[in-house]
């Protein structure tokens, strides 16, 4: 059965989340005190709604309880957004999601039982960050401090090799996740898979190691 999402906080963060997840066939409630909002996006999302997601009562009516994922999307009022995550935690929702303003909202959110938390600020900023340092480097995503995932093209460093003769994993620590080469995605390569110039590589690891596979993809390339 598909999962069912709702999104409390229609600002631009909210509303992106819940036109994405509608787009991909998902069933969405999106919610918002502001009837501007819920007005706009109301012929996208499965439903929309005007509510007060620190009112229980309100969220009670809503049948959130019901839902399989709950994002809390709520921008710049902090208190709001701990209020109503504490308020959805007592009511014993199964996920919730809690966008973050800073690193101690973070912590806070984390303490009264956010399931995950997502800066979407910083995070975009690291994204960008990473896309103007390295030409190579399509995407970036921080998965703890410590590690991430990178999508790189491949240039001259890795064209016509092997997974095999590259040897990623023994001489930077990373692994190649998945190989897309036009319009096919070949999840969990063999070491003899071939690498074309053009090919996007899918690798995890160590943002230390990633550095140095950056590095060197970017001076061979």
């Amino acid at each position: 059965m598909s999962k069912t999402f709702a999104i409390i906080g229609l600002g631009r963060f909210g509303g992106s989340v819940a036109k994405t997840l509608s787009s991909m066939g998902y069933e969405v409630l999106a919610v918002d005190r502001n009837p501007q909002r819920v007005q706009d996006i109301s012929q996208i999302v499965t439903h929309a709604i005007e509510a007060d997601s620190t009112d229980e009562n309100a969220l009670k009516a809503l049948g959130i309880r019901n839902f399989d994922v709950i994002v809390v999307a709520i921008g710049d009022d902090i208190q709001a957004s701990i209020m109503t995550t504490l308020i959805l935690k007592e009511m014993g929702v199964n996920k919730i999601v809690v966008k973050a303003q800073s690193e101690l909202h973070g912590k806070v959110l984390y303490k009264i039982g956010a399931d995950r938390v997502v800066f979407p600020e910083r995070d975009m900023g690291i994204r960008v960050v990473h896309n103007l340092i390295s030409p190579n480097i399509l995407d970036y995503v921080e998965l703890s401090k410590d590690y991430s995932i990178v999508e790189i093209i491949a240039r001259d460093f890795f064209h016509g090799k092997t997974l095999q003769e590259l040897d990623i994993r023994a001489r930077f620590g990373c692994n190649v996740m998945a190989i897309k080469s036009g319009e096919k995605f070949n999840i969990a390569p063999a070491s003899t898979d071939i690498i074309h110039e053009g090919d996007m590589l899918v690798v995890i690891g160590h943002n230390d190691d990633l550095k140095k596979l950056q590095q060197k993809a970017d001076r061979d390339g």
